[in-house]
């Protein structure tokens, strides 16, 4: 009888020290997958954000602008007007069109604007097209609808008349009152303004 004490005794033990090994064993495989899923989650994170980075370093103030045409309002620290509150109705190349009114819109070189607020994160790629869309254009463009101006310079000087031309980078301005047309009788001096000069135009 005592042997077989002994037998089952050792029998159970056995099973004991078994089964202990096993949860032993089943822990430790939790405690790996826990450890990898963490790698992998890490790894996931980061990989990520080096895309997010990379393909931010892609996106130019155009492209940002260009997501928020025709969104909500946003705040514009313009050289020469101070801080603009406005809605993006049109973007090109180095410009930006704002509307702080149904009745007025301002065409806004880049170089002029000294920082913006309200900028979501979401972005509209510009076309080859759009993107080739200069400043010079656009003021080429309102030159041959022979449109009376009102042009603000970076120290806040606002003058108004039409434009005779566009070069390279500058443009020669009539200067004659905005509610006269642009006939030699009426022009006080063609003024010179470079593009950098140029803080906004108002089409009147």
């Amino acid at each position: 009888m005592f042997n077989a004490f002994v037998k089952r005794s050792l029998n159970a033990l056995s099973r004991v020290q078994w089964d202990d090994l096993d949860v032993r064993w089943e822990r430790l495989f939790d405690d790996l997958e826990a450890q990898l899923a963490a790698e992998a989650g890490l790894e996931l994170t980061a990989e990520v954000a080096d895309r997010t980075r990379r393909e931010r370093a892609l996106l130019g103030l155009q492209d940002r602008l260009a997501g928020m045409r025709n969104a909500r309002a946003i705040s514009v620290d313009v050289a020469g007007l101070g801080s603009v509150r406005a809605r993006v109705t049109d973007v090109g190349a180095d410009w930006v069109l704002l509307e702080p009114s149904p009745d007025r819109a301002l065409l806004v070189p880049f170089h002029a604007i000294r920082s913006m607020t309200g900028l979501a994160g979401r972005v509209a790629p510009m076309s080859a097209v759009a993107k080739a869309f200069t400043i010079g254009a656009a003021l080429r463009a309102i030159s041959r609808d022979r449109a009376v101006v009102v042009v603000v310079d970076r120290d806040g000087v606002r003058r108004s008349g039409t434009f005779d031309g566009v070069g390279q980078d500058a443009v020669d301005l009539a200067e004659h009152p905005t509610d006269l047309p642009r006939r030699p009788e009426h022009v006080v001096e063609v003024r010179t303004i470079p593009f950098l000069g140029l803080a906004a135009v108002q089409r009147v």
